[in-house]
């Protein structure tokens, strides 16, 4: 019995059986048998011998006495210690003379160095039914996708709240001996000032008194308040709507590989017994190709061999799609106003004048000659806090197919 160990991930990732093998036909154990260990803290080759002697024995015991191949066979479980690899006149441990094949299946081309065992594969539409794996190769190995298709990846639209804004009342007051404020030429200007961080409660802060003089007139005679200014705050980012699920990754491409086990041996030396139907019929199973394998992405085929149709499928694929976080950007367009009164006491009883000033423009008004300015008062009317400008919500990573597994096949 020859023997072929492959580890489980060679054939199937999610696969914990320790074997995976066609059952022996009624004819006996001599047979080339493939084997999937799936122990990485076992070494392959104990591991394997173990699981093969177990299972020839437990075959050869089905078989009964006399099966041929099963003479050797010890009990299920047991090493066979009598086992050799072969002799100088059998080489390869089979029965049989020089140039006779004893082949129940297919005679294929050995794999080339590198690459595993040749099993039968079928790939297809993913909407179709994909066939039972054949008689001659029962077991279910390996299936996979091919030719990804990945739908453009949409992301929700941002936008932003409108900024926590604040308007800060103005301490710059001041009076000039000019009805127009400081726009006539040598104009004096006395100051009115708010306290600094005014709040805008009555304050008596820099009064000027009735008839207060400055060039020969009246200290007092137009009223200057500057505009009052905007505090932007931050825009808080936002999703417009619901963010949609990417779209789902589909596959162009459905594959599925069977395992087997073929009896006896072929009359060429480079060539291996392969499951196929019966009657010597040298072909797979219809739908089927006879195909080598070899982990991750082979760019081609091996040289000089004739497993020359090349297919790569994939266990499955790492979505990585995503979208970028909302941001929003410095508030523009922000505007207030406020209430400004002055009076002529020291306790905004008084009033001399009353105005609505925006942040847009500093105030002068006329005031009486000579008046006294001995208070004032503000507050805020309103506040247009601006807009910010969205950012963020554009695609962000891919879809990949992972863990590939290269099949090149014999031409149909």
């Amino acid at each position: 019995m020859e023997r072929r160990a492959v580890r489980a991930n060679v054939l199937m990732g999610s696969l914990a059986a320790a074997l995976i093998a066609a059952g022996v036909g009624a004819g006996g154990c001599t047979q080339r048998l493939i084997v999937i260990c799936d122990d990485p803290n076992t070494p392959e080759q104990e591991l394997c011998s173990a699981v093969i002697d177990r299972y020839r024995a437990e075959r050869c015991e089905e078989a009964g006495p006399g099966a041929e191949g099963c003479e050797d066979a010890g009990a299920p479980g047991e090493p066979d210690p009598q086992e050799q690899p072969g002799t100088p006149e059998d080489p390869e441990g089979e029965e049989g003379g020089a140039g006779a094949s004893t082949c129940s299946g297919q005679c294929v081309p050995g794999r080339p160095l590198g690459w595993f065992e040749p099993l039968l594969l079928w790939f297809g539409s993913p909407g179709d039914a994909p066939p039972e794996c054949p008689p001659q190769a029962p077991v279910f190995g390996y299936e996979g996708h091919g030719d990804l298709v990945v739908e453009p990846h949409r992301c929700a639209a941002c936008a932003c709240d409108p900024a926590d804004a604040a308007c800060e009342l103005p301490e710059a007051w001041a009076a000039y001996d000019t009805r127009a404020c400081g726009a006539t030429a040598g104009a004096e200007r006395t100051s009115f000032a708010a306290p600094e961080g005014w709040d805008g409660a009555c304050t008596a802060a820099r009064a000027i008194p009735a008839g207060a003089a400055c060039g020969g007139g009246p200290c007092a005679q137009s009223l200057e308040i500057q505009a009052p200014r905007v505090v932007p705050g931050a825009c808080a980012p936002r999703r417009a709507e619901p963010p949609p699920a990417p779209p789902a990754v589909r596959w162009g491409t459905y594959a599925r590989a069977c395992v087997g086990v073929a009896i006896g041996r072929c009359a060429d030396p480079g060539a291996v017994c392969a499951p196929a139907p019966q009657a010597g019929n040298a072909a797979p199973p219809v739908g089927f190709s006879t195909c080598i394998i070899h982990h991750n992405v082979v760019d081609e085929c091996p040289s000089f061999s004739p497993y020359s149709e090349r297919h790569v499928f994939y266990q499955g694929a790492e979505d990585t799609r995503a979208c970028t976080e909302c941001s929003c950007g410095e508030p523009t367009g922000g505007a207030c106003s406020i209430l400004a009164s002055a009076y002529s006491d020291s306790r905004c009883s008084q009033l001399v004048v009353s105005a609505r000033v925006s942040s847009e423009a500093t105030f002068c008004g006329a005031v009486p000659r000579g008046v006294a300015l001995g208070s004032k008062s503000a507050s805020v009317v309103d506040v247009e806090p601006g807009t910010c400008a969205p950012g963020g919500g554009e695609p962000t990573g891919g879809v990949a197919p992972r863990e590939a597994m290269t099949f090149c096949c014999l031409p149909q």
